[in-house]
């Protein structure tokens, strides 16, 4: 599943559906592969965080077009559960391309007519979907009840009584059908195009983040280390990074396996100006995340000096680290002894010469690698070929969404991913531990897949009420 999730995460071909000829689906035999494999854990993968938008319109596709017939109630539950979310939460332009391809190959399942009238009567902005693209959702709405059956149902809310339709009569909101049915077969004067909304209910779980980033406004996590860095009263800011750590990893299971994190302490991580400690904070913030939410965490500096971001913790590179801000960060982390070189190369090849391997190897970086340019990229691309299962991705530290990350690759072909913000920690740990196969991360991930599936369904739920 690991790999299946690694594909969705790269192949970024657009799902299509041509006026004439077949679905354009190049990807079908690797989805259903995977939902014959498992559906439950296909339906969950959805919600991992990285997975391209092209690949969650196809997963939506792969949950509508195959049948539920033989699945047990609970895998049936889930499944309904995610399809719902997907319809709700994804952009309404996938969200349509996804059930005119089910129209194209007449899938007729009962759970298609429930998703496409569920887009057509509970989404949010569903009266500005059927003005973008009322002829789409006109084919949409009689694919899912057939062609008699939806102008009977537009004849009844013309006449002003109930649909007897019994899909139609669990619609949450009675007053919906009677508004949105006479506007899918209600011709709109004129020839200006009406755009689709962009966005759909929030897939990403984003919470508000600034207009303006600057070094304190990234989430209270790496805002109070910050402060911590600049020479704050420790008394006082100490006891709230312990609070806020505990914040940032509520809900979180206990990943009972081992992660290696090789973490930069290098000269660049320290920045300047009004940027100085912002990145270094991010990454201090996934460690005590981490020391949370693992059971051994295996961290090995790269550059610095003895006071850097992994001051102290050089008896754990070999040994559990212990959670708690006192071991999470030492008093020298406080000095900002921050210097040297980046070896990145170097810091991978410490993690992985332990008696035991890691589960994953995580760098946790800037991106720039300032000691042998490339290495990373050369040394990680020759690890499977020296017998090194063990994944390694790229955690990638920025000071905002909007970095210039062009000459901050290090090595592009491993699995990347940036954050900036505090909110960003708790999604981050999933998507690294997705690279791991094994028992306890599969125990791991389905346990995080099902608690964010619950907070897709408010975030969802709370739009289209």
């Amino acid at each position: 599943m690991n790999d299946f999730v690694r594909h969705l995460q790269r192949h970024d071909t657009a799902l299509r559906v041509p006026r004439a000829g077949a679905v354009l689906f190049d990807d079908e035999a690797v989805h259903a592969s995977a939902y014959l494999a498992d559906p439950q854990r296909y339906a969950l993968t959805a919600l991992t965080p990285g997975i391209l938008a092209p690949q969650r319109a196809r997963l939506l596709l792969q949950l509508l077009l195959a049948s539920r017939a033989g699945l047990g109630d609970a895998v049936r539950d889930t499944l309904a559960r995610v399809t719902r979310v997907l319809a709700l939460g994804l952009a309404p332009a996938d969200v349509l391309t996804v059930l005119l391809a089910v129209r194209r190959r007449r899938a007729n399942h009962k759970h298609v007519t429930r998703t496409a009238l569920t887009v057509l009567l509970e989404h949010p902005r569903a009266a500005e979907i059927v003005a973008a693209r009322r002829a789409v959702v006109q084919d949409c709405f009689e694919h899912a009840l057939g062609r008699g059956t939806a102008r009977a149902v537009l004849d009844a809310v013309r006449r002003g009584s109930a649909p007897r339709h019994r899909l139609l009569r669990s619609v949450p909101s009675a007053g919906a059908v009677a508004s949105l049915v006479p506007l899918v077969y209600e011709h709109r004067a004129g020839t200006a195009l009406v755009p689709l909304p962009a966005t759909g209910g929030g897939l990403d779980l984003r919470t508000d983040r600034p207009a303006t980033v600057t070094a304190t406004n990234r989430g209270d996590l790496a805002a109070t280390l910050v402060h911590l860095l600049r020479g704050g009263p420790s008394d006082d800011l100490r006891p709230a990074v312990e609070r806020y750590t505990d914040a940032a990893v509520a809900g979180l299971p206990r990943y009972e396996g081992t992660v290696a994190l090789v973490l930069d302490d290098s000269a660049s991580m320290r920045g300047y100006g009004e940027r100085e400690w912002a990145v270094a904070s991010q990454v201090a913030a996934l460690r005590l995340v981490l020391q949370r939410v693992c059971a051994r965490l295996v961290v090995v500096p790269v550059g610095g000096s003895s006071s850097g971001v992994s001051a102290g913790l050089s008896s754990g590179v070999s040994a559990g680290v212990s959670s708690g801000f006192s071991s999470g960060v030492s008093s020298g982390f406080l000095s900002g002894g921050f210097g040297g070189a980046t070896d990145l190369a170097a810091g991978v090849l410490d993690a992985l010469s332990g008696v035991d391997a890691p589960d994953v190897v995580v760098v946790a970086s800037d991106g720039y690698e300032n000691v042998y340019p490339g290495d990373l990229a050369w040394v990680t691309a020759a690890l499977p070929g020296a017998g090194v299962r063990t994944p390694v991705v790229f955690c990638q530290a920025t000071y905002g969404p909007a970095d210039d990350l062009t000459l901050r690759r290090p090595a592009p072909a491993l699995p990347q991913l940036p954050f900036w913000h505090t909110d960003d920690l708790a999604p981050l740990v999933l998507w690294l531990l997705s690279h791991v196969d094994g028992a306890a991360a599969d125990r791991w991930i389905v346990a995080e897949l099902r608690r964010r599936l619950s907070v897709f369904e408010s975030v969802v739920e709370g739009g289209s009420s």
